[in-house]
Order: structure tokens, then sequence, then C-alpha cells
């Protein structure tokens, strides 16, 4: 539950009121003293008796919304027309949409769009196949693929429920990058259909992003599509959060005066986030590393390791270390969760050293209370939009497939994800830098562009680790 008013949960109210009188004041003391806040009022219709008025209400949540509209029904003299929840209101038709390029108001229009002239632009791509880049919208298309099976914070609920969030993803696609995405969700948790599917999809696009696919199987998924596709496969779940959490600690290490080969890091989740975040810190320069699962820390003496723990406790926890989570963040100077809500407190922060980073980043509660955490630590970054630092995909994937499409390349590369982190925290001018500023707003007018540039110089380099 949200724990102060938010945008997520406003409502519109239409009410109506008598034309004169305190109606307005009532309206607004009622809904104040419920813990709501209107953030907007209009006038929908005005007559010599009643106003008919709309209110836009910031409430905490679906059963505190219905209390606020409850109170206003218990006003004298006022009357609730309807009730609009404005997050379902922005989602009706879906969010999306196809329009063409290209004015078809002549037949010499359309035969040039379409039949017969499109045969010749076939006919050339017959030919020579690396003309559909060029001639199709496979130059500037990326295909948005889920089974629905761990969606943002709500986990298995289908690829139909999952529909909504796709389609909010091509629109990120769209406003930050330019880039034409394409929401497919697919009905089926089978590897084997789920690889099979996206190969024969993928000759429309030049890219493919993998979304919301639970851990172990996002992983063969992956591998296996990037050695069938000639197009990048990109799991943002996995590398977008892996290029946004490096660019964060690059400048919060900036911040403490600390390098990333001299700290000691303890990590939280050891799924998909949390492994792709792990190889990357790797290829950054990060040397003491311990990661933990629900389980404890991972280590060679687990008798339950799978071939994803396994890597992990090849590469990391050189001491053998097999306690627990607490245990593991006593004595770090960086911890990065990616795990499950409230799994640690301020007291256990406070075991850090010095200057410690904290990158609390469950959605929507954390691992550890930010305010909590700010006691204790140096710099602090969450998920959340309500507290400094967020850290957030969609500073990285639109100008990472932007960079890729742009270079036609064929793979993701560690080079690639490194060279994005870069330019990402390069964004934060050294004057702006500080422990509330270490990476740059979504709406920062140079983030895609600044991105796309490093994938597209880092897609033209050999050699090349892949991901």
């Amino acid at each position: 539950m949200a724990s102060v008013p938010s945008v997520s949960y406003s409502i519109t109210v239409r009410l109506e009121v008598p034309a004169g009188g305190k109606a307005v004041s009532q309206i607004t003391h009622v809904v104040e003293s419920a813990g709501g806040i209107v953030t907007a009022l209009d006038v929908n219709t005005a007559g010599h008796e009643t106003l008919r008025i709309d209110v836009t209400i910031a409430t905490r949540d679906t059963a505190h919304a219905e209390e606020i509209a409850a109170a206003l029904e218990r006003i004298a003299d006022i009357k609730i027309h309807k009730v609009s929840d404005r997050t379902f209101l922005m989602h009706l038709g879906g969010k999306i949409e196809m329009q063409s390029k290209v004015p078809l108001r002549t037949r010499d229009e359309l035969s040039m769009a379409y039949t017969p002239g499109v045969a010749r632009v076939s006919l050339a791509i017959a030919r020579n196949p690396e003309d559909v880049r060029r001639l199709t919208i496979k130059r500037n298309s990326v295909a948005v693929v889920t089974d629905g099976s761990a969606v943002l914070g709500l986990g298995n609920i289908g690829p139909e429920a999952a529909l909504p969030v796709m389609e909010g993803k091509a629109a990120l696609f769209k406003r930050f990058a330019g880039i034409d995405a394409w929401p497919i969700c697919l009905d089926t948790q089978d590897t084997d259909e789920i690889v099979r599917t996206v190969q024969i999809l993928a000759p429309a696009f030049g890219g493919i992003n993998l979304e919301d696919i639970s851990a172990p199987r996002c992983f063969e998924v992956e591998a296996r599509l990037r050695d069938l596709l000639d197009i990048p496969v990109f799991h943002d779940d996995q590398h977008g959060t892996a290029i946004c959490v490096l660019a964060a600690l690059t400048n919060a290490l900036r911040v403490v005066g600390k390098g990333i080969g001299e700290v000691r890091i303890a990590m939280a989740g050891a799924g998909a986030a949390g492994s792709a975040i792990l190889k990357l810190l790797l290829h950054a320069g990060a040397k003491d590393v311990v990661v933990c699962d629900f389980k404890g820390a991972v280590h060679l003496g687990r008798d339950d390791l799978d071939d994803s723990l396994r890597w992990i406790a090849e590469h990391t926890n050189t001491s053998g270390y097999a306690g627990d989570l607490r245990g593991a963040v006593r004595d770090a100077d960086v911890f990065v969760g990616v795990s499950a809500p409230g799994i640690l407190s301020g007291a256990d922060i406070a075991t850090m050293r010095d200057d410690a980073i904290v990158f609390a980043l469950a959605n929507p509660e954390p691992e550890v209370a930010p305010d909590e955490a700010r006691e204790h630590a140096a710099v602090v970054a969450t998920g959340r939009s309500d507290y400094p630092n967020q850290i957030n995909n969609v500073l990285a994937f639109p100008g990472v497939f932007r960079g890729l499409l742009d270079a036609q390349a064929d793979g993701v590369t560690l080079e690639m994800l490194a060279a994005a982190a870069k330019a990402l925290a390069e964004v934060v001018a050294p004057d702006e830098l500080g422990p509330n500023y270490i990476v740059p707003s979504v709406f920062h007018p140079d983030v895609s562009a600044r991105v796309a540039g490093a994938v597209r110089e880092a897609a033209g380099g050999r050699p090349r680790s892949e991901v």
C-alpha cells in the first residue's frame, strides 16, 4: 500500500453542487480530512442553481479512494455523478497505435505504397535480403516479448494481464528513442515454444526485447535466441537493470571517493537481474562480491547449485562466506538489492563501512526502508519515484536499442553494456553530482542520445565478449 497519496491512485469525481455557498471549501476540507490531496478542480458545466465540478484527487490506494468518495457523498446538497480512476482511463482502448508514415490520398500514392509498386521493392529484397533493413520498418522496430510469467512485482499473471505493461514499454521506446516497438504476449511458458515462436517472428524486427520472463527460463531463452538470430536479443530485466546499476554505482563511488576495485559489495538477489548486475560489475572491475539468495550466501559448498548459481559461486565470495545476508552486509561498502522487501533494517546498514552505498531496488517496497538507510549510508538509491536516485530502466533500454538499431548490430556484448553505463553516468555533470543526484532524470534530454551514441560506437569494435 502506498504510504502517501500518489497519482497512480488518483481519481476524478464528478459532483453536482449548489451554485452558491461554501461547497468548494467543503469538498476540499473533506478530502484533506480523509488524507487525500485535491490536485485539480474544474467546472464542467455551470447553471443558475447548480454547478457540475470535476475534482481530481490523489489517494493512497483503491480502498482509500473509495473511502474519500463515500465521504464526499455524505456532504449535504452534493450529488456524485461519477467516480473515474484516472489510471484506468489512460488505458482505455490501449496506449499505442499504428500510423502510416506516408500519405495515401491519391491512386498514385496507393499504387506506390501497395500494389503494384510494392512488388518492385519486394523483389529487390528477395535479390538482396540485407535491403530489408533499408526498405522496411525492420530498421526501426523492436519486438517486446513476454510470456507473462514474471510481470513487474505481480508474478505469473499470464499474457493478457501482461499486455498493458508491454504496451507501456512500447510507448516508452517511442517517447524516448523514436523506436517502433510491438508488444508480443505469448500464450505459452514452454521454453522451446517461446524460442521457436520468436525465431519465426524475428524477420520483421531489428531487435528483440525480452521482458518479464521468469528465471531461470529467461537465461535459456535468451542464450538460445542469441545463437539462432542475427539481430540483438536484450533482456531488459537483466541488462537494462545492470546498466543503470553500474552507472549509478560509478557516480556514487565518485561521491564517496572510492574505486570499484577496492570496495566490498554485498548483493541480495541471484535471479535474472542479480546475475546480470554481477556480470557487469565484475566486467567493470569489481573484485570482492558476495551474492545472497533466500538461502543465504552463494558459495561452492552449497549442494543446491544450478548452473547459474554455480557460475556465481565460481566468480565471487573468494573467502567462502556461508552465512546470511546480514552477515554479508556487515563491513561492506556497497549493498545492491534486487530481491524482496524488508529483509534489512537500518541497524543492518549501520554495520556497513563508513560512506556506505545502498541500492535497495525491490519494488514497490525496498529491501530496507530508504529513510532508515539514509540515517547510516552516504548514498541511497531505490526503484521508487518518490525518493532521490531512482534506478529506472527507462534510463537505459531506449538508448541502447537506438544504438543497436543504428549500428545494425547482430548481438549485444558486455562492452556495449559497459559503454552504455559509462555514457549514462557521464550525463550527470561534475558540478551536479551529489548524494541525492547520481543518475539523471528520465526526462533529461541528453540521456537516450548519449547512451545510443556510446552503444553505436561500441558495436563497431572488436574483439567483443558475449553477454
